[in-house]
């Protein structure tokens, strides 16, 4: 990886309980800047508990199983603390934080400078918004074929069958790349979401980068392409590719193993096409770039890599706080759970659950920006 930054400490995770339309997650709890007892480890935990409080969090779905993960573990380290976390997409996510309802964003892109800008009016005290890289993962490509468990697409071919530009499974692109395959002449129903998502733009992203002459789009969080059916959620993207033959559909790796739904295998121009899973997703992303001003931490990634083993569609989750400016009664919850899930017990299950942990140097960095949020 590429840094141009360096000595900050890594992120780990929480775990979840969900509840009417959320996710509730319960720890140690915070107090008011009156009355919070510094913070105390718990018995049987290396987490630091804040004393009481509630925290209000919502966006990208693509975290939700690491959310899930680590409001339960969480939770159980912390009972004080109430944390909900909504999973309603990035771009909801980031609407909800910047109208002041959220403490907490998560968003698979990072801000925009006019979004920064907008979070003056949120952030008190000269505060604003920073991004904070949280979770890795793939972006897998799943499929439902009958008759079919391995399949290998290239960009431009995937390109071409989210733009119903190939409409075929037997199509002459897709059998050249799968000889001794044979394809039945269904036809293809790709999947995509239909609300604005991080997920969407990412895809996008890798298309545009490594496809550009068969994909002519904006890396924008809405879906741009010609065709296709739309659902909500990866957990809806998934579910219809699931239960559709002939489907396709993106989506992160976690849903694809709960749903027991195969998965492409990419040909980037390395020596063998590369399978979709967290170690290669880790591949990916220890190729990205470390950018961002000031507090804000933000990774660019080479979505062309020809790198062995490394897959190239992947993304981080970002969580969005303010720097400064954040409500006392919320802080030390705050502070909590972001240092749990940037730091070794949140990190380390996450390959587990089908994510890629942060690189060290980033979760380290991380770290050391969660404890200078005031």
């Amino acid at each position: 990886m590429h840094h141009r930054r360096t000595g900050r400490t890594p992120l780990l995770g929480a775990s979840v309980t969900v509840v009417a339309g959320g996710v509730l997650l319960s720890a140690c709890g915070l107090g008011t800047a009156d009355d919070a007892p510094s913070p105390s480890r718990t018995v049987n935990s290396k987490i630091e508990c804040a004393p009481q409080g509630q925290l209000a969090a919502s966006g990208s779905s693509a975290q939700q199983n690491a959310m899930n993960h680590w409001m339960r573990e969480y939770q159980q380290a912390c009972p004080g603390v109430q944390i909900r976390y909504v999973p309603i997409g990035s771009g909801g996510g980031v609407a909800q934080f910047l109208r002041g309802a959220t403490a907490l964003g998560g968003t698979d892109s990072a801000l925009k400078p006019e979004e920064v800008e907008a979070s003056r009016e949120v952030c008190q005290g000269g505060g604003r918004a920073i991004d904070l890289p949280m979770v890795g993962g793939p972006i897998a490509i799943g499929y439902n074929i009958s008759g079919v468990d391995d399949l290998v697409l290239d960009a431009a071919t995937l390109a071409k069958i989210f733009d119903s530009e190939i409409t075929k499974w037997n199509a002459p692109d897709i059998q050249r790349l799968n000889p001794g395959i044979r394809l039945p002449a269904t036809v293809i129903s790709a999947v995509h979401r239909s609300e604005e998502s991080g997920t969407t733009q990412n895809l996008n992203a890798y298309l545009a980068a490594a496809a550009p002459d068969e994909w002519p789009y904006e890396k924008k969080k809405a879906w741009q392409a010609k065709g296709g059916h739309s659902a909500a959620g990866s957990d809806g993207v998934a579910s219809a590719v699931g239960t559709t033959d002939g489907s396709i559909g993106y989506f992160e790796l976690s849903f694809a193993k709960a749903g027991q739904i195969p998965t492409v295998r990419l040909d980037t121009g390395a020596p063998k096409p590369v399978a979709v899973s967290a170690e290669s997703a880790s591949a990916g992303i220890a190729a990205s770039e470390v950018s961002g001003t000031g507090n804000d931490v933000t990774l660019k990634f080479d979505y062309e890599t020809r790198a062995p083993g490394a897959y190239p569609i992947v993304q981080v989750t970002y969580e969005i706080v303010c720097d400064k400016g954040n409500r006392a009664e919320v802080l030390p919850a705050l502070k909590s759970f972001l240092s749990y899930t940037a730091g070794p017990e949140g990190q380390k299950d996450l390959s587990r659950i089908h994510y890629a942990p942060l690189p060290d140097e980033v979760a380290a960095e991380v770290r050391k920006i969660v404890r200078t949020l005031s």
